[in-house]
């Protein structure tokens, strides 16, 4: 299939009209918005905006407290989109208003180098400044593009016409390049948006030169490869460091692959992607496995109960998987996508939808956290926490996800001349203009719970339809008015080319089998192992539902002696999997001769995304195999 064709179909032109992603919209809408805006509140990160705060007063501005809440107006502001709210509207142009307030006269606007450092404005690539700089940007445009007024986009304007005479023309900064990627996307977005070219060769800017920089210092606990400046970026084909940072960055890169048609950088994008997802990713679709700089470590390092899996690192995985099938139609992309999605970005939120998880783990013991909190500070290892919490001290994550989900009808359809591929399943309605023709999609499923997935078109025409086939799928049929068609997939899609009537169904029927997964024998931690999966979901145990039982000595056989039942868990409808495993009989002894003995369980699995929602206990996600 062409290289550089795609187009995206922005979450503007689609309405999630039920299923899955309805509900999770819904409930961001009704509690999530609310509740991040209230700490933000509590927390002074609003207030700060204004940059008033003077030695004495409280709540001190942070370096990034900014990009908090700028990144909370974007999210809010993509559901504005969809649904005018004045009281919502209020409470931004209240935190824009602040931002005009605080901005200098040559378009500066950074809280904590306006009210503590004036004078280091631009001297520490560390701090944040272009991340801030980046979600300001993101923000703005969404707000605009939800309601037309255009007071924060002017400030964010002015701010990056600043920041591109500054490094790019005047070369007066300190530094050379961001020390945490960000900025770099929100430029192509300005671009995208405004047709400006000076934001584009800002970007480009930016991207060419990292890795070529003298200027370009880090972290004194840290090294050049945390912010991927070790390398230029056309000769990275690793992932390392930050992992938030990094893909970041390699979002940006296959942004400009694509506008640049350039096969060298696209060629990067891809072997870091392999890299990725053969190498340095959790089951789960969680990556950045320690907590060491929140960063990638090295091939096959995917430790379970310290796995770091932060959140926006999920959330950047997608974004770098969105633009990667904008590149080249390879089904692999929206496979990787989802499986961030459903898994550890969701695990992120809590079913209530107020409480958030930084760190997303693969398994944790209680007991083994109790002891360690119990120790002095510097005695303790670096363990995740059980329950997830209302705000963090760097809460990137709850407004990022907040974003995530109001847009998550960025990652339903994208095309290429006259063909749509249908990516990533959801319950959704779509306009998608082909040329001179808007294409209208109505797409019906339960997916991710179902495997099922009806596709009616609003619209006459000759136009193809491309199904994609997920890497999970072994079977599946298709048919189109009651028809079944043959339907042999390329490249993962199955390409249905038609004359097309109003009212013509496909149905996609995928089977959707309970599935058992070993890992490669180099990741220590998985020898001998095996986790649950069904469709894009990841399944795990937790204590709650097995009383009694270590849940790390428990032995599984067949995948097909599984049931899938439909059950409650915490108030959320869901599918749970039940069926055998063996577990040794209880003894006393520490050691003992090795005996075959064991008696038959009944082990019960709920989805990954949904644990840590019942209390705290014991949890996994990789169970010992059964010879």
């Amino acid at each position: 299939m062409e290289k550089y064709t795609g187009k995206p179909v922005g979450f503007g032109d689609v309405e999630v009209t039920g299923g899955f992603w309805k509900k999770k919209q819904e409930l961001v809408e009704r509690v999530t918005i609310g509740a991040v805006f209230k700490r933000f509140e509590e927390t002074g990160r609003n207030g700060c905006l204004d940059a008033g705060w003077k030695e004495g007063m409280p709540f001190r501005p942070h370096i990034f407290w900014e990009s908090d809440v700028t990144k909370w107006i974007e999210g809010a502001a993509d559901f504005l989109r969809k649904h005018r709210d004045a009281a919502l509207e209020e409470q931004i142009d209240i935190l824009v208003d602040r931002m005009e307030k605080a901005q200098d006269e040559n378009g500066y606007l950074n809280a904590y180098f306006t009210a503590v450092e004036p004078e280091a404005r631009f001297t520490r690539r560390t701090d944040h400044e272009l991340y801030c700089a980046g979600h300001l940007i993101e923000g703005a445009i969404a707000y605009c593009e939800a309601t037309g007024k255009r007071k924060m986009l002017d400030i964010a304007i002015r701010y990056a016409d600043l920041i591109d005479r500054v490094f790019r023309i005047e070369h007066s900064a300190s530094f050379d390049t961001p020390g945490h990627e960000e900025i770099e996307l929100a430029l192509f977005k300005l671009y995208r948006y405004t047709g400006e070219e000076r934001y584009r060769m800002l970007a480009e800017y930016f991207l060419d030169t990292r890795g070529t920089s003298e200027r370009d210092g880090t972290y004194s606990f840290a090294d050049l490869e945390h912010m991927q400046s070790h390398l230029p970026v056309r000769r990275q084909r690793t992932a390392e460091g930050h992992s938030v940072r990094a893909l970041y960055l390699y979002s940006a890169m296959a942004d400009m692959a694509l506008l640049e048609k350039e096969d060298e950088l696209a060629d990067v994008c891809s072997d870091l992607f392999e890299n990725i997802v053969n190498r340095r990713m959790y089951i789960t679709g969680g990556v950045g496995s320690t907590h060491r700089g929140e960063s990638f470590s090295y091939d096959y390092d995917l430790p379970e109960y310290t796995a770091y899996n932060e959140t926006c690192a999920s959330i950047a995985l997608a974004f770098f998987c969105r633009r990667l099938w904008l590149i080249r139609a390879d089904r692999r992309y929206a496979d990787c996508a989802e499986l961030a999605l459903y898994n550890t970005v969701l695990s992120g939120l809590s079913l209530s939808g107020d409480e958030f998880f930084y760190e997303n783990p693969l398994a944790v013991d209680p007991r083994r956290t109790a002891f360690n909190d119990s120790r002095a500070q510097g005695l303790r290892e670096h363990l995740p926490i059980l329950q997830r919490v209302k705000v963090f001290s760097c809460s990137c994550c709850p407004p990022n996800l907040i974003r995530a989900i109001g847009a998550i009808g960025d990652y339903m359809y994208s095309f290429s001349g006259n063909t749509v591929y249908a990516q990533c399943y959801m319950n959704a309605d779509a306009e998608i203009t082909l040329g001179a023709r808007r294409v209208v999609l109505r797409q019906r499923t339960e997916y991710p719970y179902d495997g099922n997935v009806r596709i009616r078109t609003e619209t006459d025409g000759d136009y193809t339809v491309a199904l994609r086939i997920p890497s999970w799928c072994d079977a599946y049929t298709v048919h189109i008015n009651g028809e079944e068609i043959p339907a042999e997939a390329e490249e993962g899609y199955v390409l249905l080319a038609r004359t097309w009537s109003a009212g013509d169904e496909v149905v996609l029927d995928m089977v959707m089998e309970v599935k058992l997964i070993e890992g490669n024998p180099q990741v220590p931690d998985l020898c001998g192992r095996a986790a649950f999966t069904r469709g894009p979901l990841t399944f795990c145990a937790e204590g709650v539902d097995m009383p009694g039982v270590q849940l790390r000595d428990i032995r599984v056989g067949n995948a097909g002696e599984y049931a899938v039942l439909e059950e409650t868990v915490a108030g959320e409808r869901m599918p749970v999997l039940e069926g055998k495993a063996y577990v040794r009989p209880e003894f006393t002894e520490l050691y003992r001769p090795c005996r075959e003995s064991y008696r038959e369980i009944t082990l019960r699995l709920i989805p990954y995304h949904a644990w840590a929602n019942r209390g705290e206990c014991e949890m996994t996600v990789w169970f010992l195999k059964k010879s």
